[in-house]
């Protein structure tokens, strides 16, 4: 990809999110959300994220894929499950990674 087709992709980017962003104030004309709508958006960030943690730890291009980085992603949530330092919990997935990725394990 050339610089000029980056450039445009970061453009497209940024106008997507600010399009997302003003999405919500402009369809609710600043009137406050019923209680039920407010449960379903405060859980939705928790299940974005579970979506992208969970893809980029399965995925590789179009196929389903196990390996070290999913390893390193069940361990980090292990050892949150444990309430562990956040410190700890990168340093042990990083770890669990590296040393399954120097065995061989893809």
């Amino acid at each position: 990809m050339n610089p000029s087709s980056w450039w445009l992709l970061i453009g497209l980017c940024v106008l997507t999110t600010a399009l997302t962003r003003g999405a919500g104030p402009a369809a609710t004309g600043g009137r406050e959300l019923p209680a039920p709508a407010v449960r379903v958006v405060v859980l939705l960030s928790s299940a974005l994220l579970a979506a992208l943690v969970v893809t980029s730890a399965l995925a590789d291009g179009t196929a389903l894929r196990v390996g070290a980085d999913t390893a390193g992603v069940a361990t980090a949530g292990l050892l949150l499950w444990r309430r562990a330092h956040l410190l700890v919990v990168v340093l042990g997935a990083a770890a669990v990674t590296a040393g399954l990725r120097a065995l061989g394990v893809d």
